[in-house]
């Protein structure tokens, strides 16, 4: 399953709207995936691959190895 290692981010899912002539007519279900990258990490010491979300990322709570 998609889920980011660090702040647990995982599938979302809600509905998907069809709006035709100023009505919602049609719902069907959708899903939002975590936008996920494979990033080597030090992880006590050791370099290991993990999966982290573009957030983590950017917001520098991983250290790249």
């Amino acid at each position: 399953m998609a889920k980011c290692e660090i702040c647990n981010k995982s599938i979302s899912y809600g509905n998907k709207l069809s709006i035709t002539r100023s009505h919602i007519s049609k719902r069907t279900s959708r899903t939002w995936k975590p936008n996920l990258r494979t990033v080597k990490t030090i992880i006590n010491g050791e370099p290991k691959k993990i999966k982290v979300c573009a957030k983590c990322l950017r917001s520098g709570k991983v250290t790249k190895a």
